[in-house]
């Protein structure tokens, strides 16, 4: 059945219940006026029974003396609003739904029909219709109302980081979204595609984020491994224990919290949206592949994204504070030392990158020597706080290493 036929039954079935209704107050009236004839009411009393001011009371006893009942019906009885929606309308919206947006949950559906198909009409009035016809259930009712944590009062003195596991790109595998976004505001910082959650990811998303924005206060994130370091499952985080993120966090001053249940992230909140959303947009844009992901995330979802969800902080400051981009690309790298080589070599990941002739020593055999692995997957080794060599990802040498900062 469609859903202009539908939508007819029920515009006679509510035609009946009004009608029975008129004839109720019709009733009711008729034995306020009894009383008031009599001189049990007063105007005033008469017309607070009925729901009404005197004055539309003594409107209403002169158009029943007038002409009776039929004085007194409402004359928009039968007829049909002039703001009803044309039934060939009505359609259209449904087959956008049924054949390029099925699935949307109806907000999401409801700002693409104003934003992209000129459709005026409000929220309730298509989230009633898409109930009517079949096409999205009612809501569940939902449970008992739990406290939320406040917010922080300003940008910058808190940040939430995490990843999630989800089928974001369509007929693709599973990958994890890492975000960076602000607990007073909910503006997401920093949002990409990553075949797996880790380390690197975690200090590219930092790194985003502290260039564009500053240094906040504080990073709130889930015990993972490569965030703290837990003796025994269940138990503490052992701060005194640093990952790769911990060090640096803790080089750069900014105190690391750590998240004891998943409701207690605010980021948890925001995957549940993020989820329902950002494949679907990725899926409209007909993007398959995580480059090209990652760039529309960046440049066309995040603005979108922010505009829409993001709240102004209760206060109007910011507790961001500026640092240097080079500096913090010194330090939100992973960093190891190792032990150069007989060979003159270092040993790191699979890999063994030669050491380049130095002039200021003929080798570095068994001299202690710091690598850094940036998150574009660039390395570069230091000998105290000069860079000796800089490499490729895959152990190339890259010519004329630069010193870009010294060493932590």
């Amino acid at each position: 059945m469609s859903c202009p036929v539908l939508s007819a039954a029920r515009w006679r079935l509510r035609m009946r219940r009004t009608a029975w209704l008129q004839g109720r107050r019709m009733q009711k009236f008729r034995d306020v006026l009894s009383r008031w004839n009599g001189g049990d009411l007063s105007m005033m009393e008469a017309g607070e029974l009925l729901g009404m001011s005197e004055r539309q009371f003594r409107r209403y006893r002169d158009r029943y003396e007038e002409a009776g009942e039929a004085g007194l019906l409402d004359r928009r009885l039968g007829k049909i609003s002039t703001r009803r929606v044309p039934a060939e309308a009505l359609e259209e919206m449904l087959e956008l739904y049924r054949h390029r947006y099925l699935g949307w949950n109806v907000k999401h559906f409801h700002e693409h029909l104003l934003r992209d198909h000129n459709f005026s009409w409000g929220y309730t009035f298509i989230k009633t219709q898409l109930h009517a016809a079949g096409l999205v259930e009612r809501a569940k009712r939902r449970g008992a109302h739990r406290r939320k944590r406040e917010r922080k009062p300003c940008e910058g003195m808190m940040l939430h980081q995490a990843g999630s596991r989800h089928a974001w790109l369509e007929s693709q595998p599973m990958l994890d979204l890492i975000v960076t976004l602000d607990d007073a505001t909910s503006t997401i910082y920093s949002a990409f595609l990553i075949e797996e959650e880790g380390t690197a990811s975690s200090l590219q998303g930092l790194l985003e984020t502290f260039v564009a924005k500053g240094l906040p206060s504080s990073l709130y994130t889930d015990r993972g491994s490569h965030y703290f370091v837990t003796l025994k499952a269940g138990e503490a985080v052992d701060k005194s224990r640093l990952t790769q993120v911990g060090r640096a966090l803790r080089h750069l001053g900014i105190e690391h919290i750590a998240a004891y249940s998943p409701e207690a992230r605010r980021s948890e909140r925001m995957f549940s949206t993020l989820q329902d959303r950002l494949p679907k947009e990725l899926a409209l844009a007909g993007i398959a592949d995580i480059q090209a992901a990652n760039h529309f995330i960046a440049q066309t979802y995040l603005p979108a994204h922010n505009a829409r969800f993001a709240r102004p902080a209760t206060v109007e400051d910011s507790a961001f504070v500026a640092a240097d981009p080079q500096q913090l690309a010194q330090i939100l790298c992973i960093e190891e030392e190792r032990v150069v080589a007989r060979d003159n070599t270092v040993a790191f990941a699979r890999l063994r990158l030669q050491l380049p002739h130095s002039p200021i020593r003929h080798h570095f055999v068994k001299a202690t020597v710091k690598i850094r692995h940036y998150p574009d997957g660039t390395l570069a080794v230091f000998h105290g706080p000069r860079c000796i060599a800089r490499y490729m990802p895959d152990g190339a040498a890259i010519q004329e290493p630069r010193c870009t900062g010294k060493a932590a």
